[in-house]
């Protein structure tokens, strides 16, 4: 980074998963000036190797004297992270996610770091199940930065898709299906592995079967363990599938559709008139949509990345020096 873009340097936005960090040099208009990345997420790390991790990544942006904000979201604030940043039970506003930012202690003065905290869900008479969140309530603030006092139905597809229901900008109640990390297990762990293959939804009739799957597991979700070793039945027996890459790449799909399936059968009393709002990555945004539409539903898109800095700058926005809690 150059002199002259280190000066318009105003703070730093991460988002620190299991697997991964991410971060962006930002200045005071919200401009990206820098962006950089490593493998070193939550699972590779000892709560004291989180500030090495850090200026590993983004040392290079900080000038020898001053002090640069560095707003954190994810997995750096859970139990077994930096620090924790204790869970913020709903209803919760996401402009207020700051009140539960902590700040850990740091060896290099030109840091200032806050970790936000995630949201929780305790069961109730309401219908609300416990449930956790931490990530994703940052992308949530992000759309209502763009919206504010968004109300609606919001889904975060992934390893752990997430349904959140907002009111106002308020977290009302959410629920977390475990459909990425079920396709991954599915894929990579069982029987399966033998018969199917990931593959874009362009490949050559796997729209129509991911389509397909998701209808069935819509309609019939208690056929759903059936369904799944029919896809190796299939791959022994059915003469109407291509060969090779491209056979394996339409089980593929039709598993995924299958799992999605499966997800939106449990919400299908649930899903509104009004479009459900989106925020991820554009392939996973793809599926939700495509399988959204087949059940005849409709929706919209929130970028992942332009949510998590928007989020992140909004509790910067909303955050209290005096009101950090330090441990």
């Amino acid at each position: 980074m150059s002199d002259a873009v280190r000066e318009r340097l105003a703070w730093v936005a991460v988002d620190w998963g299991s697997s991964h960090l991410r971060a962006w040099g930002l200045d005071e208009r919200g401009e990206v000036l820098a962006r950089a990345g490593s493998d070193k997420g939550m699972l590779a790390l000892a709560p004291q190797e989180y500030e090495p991790a850090l200026l590993e990544a983004i040392g290079d942006w900080l000038s020898a004297s001053g002090r640069v904000a560095v707003w954190v979201c994810g997995m750096a604030g859970a139990r077994q992270g930096w620090r924790e940043a204790a869970y913020l039970p709903v209803p919760t506003r996401l402009d207020d996610l700051a009140r539960g930012a902590v700040a850990p202690v740091l060896r290099d003065a030109r840091l200032e770091v806050h970790l936000l905290p995630g949201l929780c869900q305790h069961d109730d008479a309401a219908g609300r199940d416990f449930d956790v969140m931490r990530g994703e309530e940052t992308q949530l603030a992000g759309l209502v930065a763009h919206e504010p006092g968004f109300s609606g139905l919001v889904c975060l597809p992934g390893t752990h898709a997430k349904w959140a229901w907002l009111e106002a900008g308020t977290v009302m109640r959410f629920a977390t299906a475990l459909s990425g990390e079920l396709y991954r297990l599915l894929a990579s762990r069982s029987v399966l592995r033998h018969s199917v293959a990931e593959a874009g939804l362009d490949a050559p009739g796997c729209r129509e079967a991911f389509v397909g799957a998701v209808r069935e597991a819509a309609a019939e979700p208690g056929r759903f363990a059936q369904r799944l070793f029919g896809l190796r039945a299939a791959d022994l027996l059915d003469d109407s599938l291509p060969a090779g890459e491209a056979r394996r790449a339409r089980l593929g799909a039709r598993l995924s559709g299958l799992v999605i399936g499966l997800e939106l059968a449990g919400m299908q009393c649930e899903l509104p008139a009004t479009p459900v709002t989106l925020v991820g990555s554009a392939a996973l945004c793809e599926r939700y949509a495509l399988a959204l539409e087949t059940l005849g539903h409709a929706s919209r898109r929130l970028d992942g990345d332009t949510a998590v800095l928007a989020g992140l700058g909004l509790a910067r926005a909303g955050g209290d020096n005096s009101s950090w809690r330090r441990i």
